[in-house]
């Protein structure tokens, strides 16, 4: 029996397509993650993913309370979905998931973007989704090498040892 030789990952290519927290936070752990390996590593932001990367929104994002199956209350009950139509619910479950976050050192996603450029890491966003919710370059933030079509993206991911994951 041949066995195969086992190849480092040389590229990973992430798609954010969601923009809940733990969506985007999800996306940004990964990236930052693949960065400290070593890793040449993309980022694409898509439909409501822009909002990790759009400079008004980015740091306000918030939990969804109604529709989440894995959503607990304190003791891990699973939380009522009724209980995340009322006013001010998914604000205050928001707040408690970023205070959460920061007291696990987790920095904000605007100093994540920064990480994650920093160590090499790009940063794009969906020029058809950037055209749909008309934003503009001046939108977003500072850390986004450019706005770029799927396919361009998909070319960027090109190798044999590439993984493109979707968040």
């Amino acid at each position: 029996m041949e066995t195969k030789e086992k190849k480092p990952l040389e590229k990973v290519c992430l798609i954010c397509a969601k923009g809940s927290l733990e969506d985007v936070y999800a996306s940004l752990v990964m990236a930052n993650g693949a960065v400290m390996e070593g890793i040449e590593t993309k980022v694409f932001f898509t439909f409501f993913g822009l909002d990790g990367i759009t400079k008004k929104s980015m740091n306000h994002l918030h939990t969804a309370t109604t529709g989440n199956p894995a959503m607990r209350m304190p003791g891990g009950l699973p939380f009522p979905t009724m209980l995340g139509g009322l006013p001010g619910v998914e604000s205050a479950v928001s707040g408690m998931m970023r205070k959460q976050m920061d007291e696990l050192g987790m920095p904000p996603v605007d100093e994540f973007l920064e990480m994650i450029t920093a160590g090499g890491g790009e940063i794009y966003a969906c020029k058809l989704a950037i055209d749909m919710f008309k934003l503009k370059k001046e939108d977003l933030s500072e850390e986004v090498s450019d706005i770029i079509t799927i396919g361009e993206f998909y070319e960027m991911c090109d190798g044999d040892r590439t993984q493109i994951i979707f968040t």
